[in-house]
């Protein structure tokens, strides 16, 4: 549609029909190419009107409503595959829990996105490959792969869902940033309706014991399984259709906690030095380390989600830039830790995923540590740190195929 748009800049009629075909698709496109057609009275009108916030909720159009309910009861009913066919949970959801909704999700974005046929048979055969090597594949039941696949499959499986979402464009950095607020998003609305649906359920569950009816055991089997499923699908469209809804909650939570984390940081790093516990000789430490790296690059992001519309204060990118530099500090401690480990018993499938993937995360939370140090020298703009995570997504996506698709064949399957 870009070049479409940029044809047709002059052209209101045609603009206009452009932005009625698909909404979604064009306000991503016109923002990409903003920059460059910025001062045309035509580009001035039309960033206004696609940025203009309204108060009100928009349910989007009757077709996309139906859509949305389709989807919603088709992944309640995946969800519900193992009671339908007397499938063993335990194997079940472990390896298919992603496949419940993402392909869903990859499908509606590809349609909002009117992706061509040959880029909606590349997600498709993607997904599809995914899903028949993790059921296909004979992993023991408590196998350290297939763990590891399970975990990496739903980062392929994201990996996918961005494809769809960025309209098959997936070089575009605009769109890759896109993609990672609408996530950030999704987590934020996705939480706040799973958050109300516990406490309809827990009263519904009450007011029917109070008249002697206990459905506690039939509701949660089915309408609260159900109910999980649909939430993202729900999210997903309430973000789309409605992003002023969520769209400034994730910079507001990351200024708050930033400087929280950094104090954290700080005094735990200080406390490790003092403590008989360390990742040396402590499994669970390496676990945590991994998990804050992952917050951290979270806490990160969402600060500089909104550095393409306005600047962030200067305190505010030398705490980042504090918290990128501690999180370094932690990230090399578990890269020696896990080292030790390896020197001391060899590589298994766990130490060697637990090396790769720091590794990975390192070399991006330098790059953006960089980024962090040059906005707050006044040298480059915060929006570069944005730039830089969303560049790095592919390596991500690099690595999640060879630990879901390849450790299995390496390492083993038992």
């Amino acid at each position: 549609m870009m070049e479409q748009i940029l044809e047709n800049q002059n052209r209101p009629a045609v603009l206009e029909k452009l932005y009625r075909s698909n909404k979604a698709l064009f306000k991503r496109d016109f923002a990409t190419l903003y920059p460059q057609l910025q001062g045309s009275p035509s580009a001035e009108f039309w960033h206004e009107r696609l940025n203009y916030e309204s108060e009100e909720i928009s349910w989007g159009s009757a077709r996309e409503i139906g859509l949305v309910v389709i989807a919603a009861l088709f992944a309640g009913l995946l969800a519900k595959l193992p009671t339908i066919f007397n499938i063993d949970q335990d194997i079940f959801y472990p390896r298919n829990l992603g496949f419940i909704v993402l392909p869903l999700l990859t499908a509606y974005f590809g349609w909002k996105s009117n992706l061509s046929v040959g880029k909606i048979a590349f997600a498709a055969i993607a997904l599809l490959a995914g899903l028949v090597y993790i059921n296909a594949m004979p992993f023991a039941a408590k196998a350290d792969t297939l763990i590891l696949s399970c975990i990496h499959l739903v980062i392929f499986e994201g990996c996918i869902l961005g494809f769809a979402y960025a309209g098959g464009a997936g070089f575009n950095e605009e769109r890759r940033l896109g993609f990672l607020k609408y996530i950030a998003d999704l987590v934020i609305m996705t939480g706040l309706i799973l958050l109300a649906g516990a406490l309809t359920s827990v009263i519904t569950v009450g007011l029917f014991e109070l008249i002697g009816f206990n459905i506690k055991d039939f509701y949660f089997d089915n309408i609260a399984v159900m109910g999980l499923a649909a939430a993202p699908i729900l999210g997903t469209y309430l973000t789309q259709t409605n992003p002023q809804l969520v769209g400034k909650i994730s910079p507001v939570i990351a200024k708050i906690f930033t400087p929280l984390v950094v104090v954290m940081l700080s005094a735990y790093l200080v406390a490790m030095i003092y403590s008989r516990n360390n990742p040396y000789n402590n499994r669970e430490f390496l676990l945590m380390f991994n998990v804050l790296l992952v917050g951290v690059m979270a806490l990160i992001f969402f600060s500089v989600a909104e550095g393409n519309k306005g600047k962030a204060s200067g305190l505010q990118t030398w705490l980042l830039f504090t918290l990128s530099v501690l999180t370094i500090i932690v990230n090399s401690i578990a890269l020696s830790a896990i080292l030790f480990r390896i020197t001391t018993g060899g590589f298994t499938a766990n130490r060697t995923a637990v090396l790769g993937g720091n590794l990975v995360i390192l070399a991006n939370l330098l790059t953006v540590a960089f980024q962090l140090f040059r906005a707050a020298t006044k040298r480059g703009d915060i929006a570069g740190v944005g730039k830089v995570i969303a560049a790095y997504l592919p390596v991500y996506f690099v690595w999640a195929i060879i630990v879901a698709f390849l450790f299995p064949l390496v390492f083993g399957v038992k």
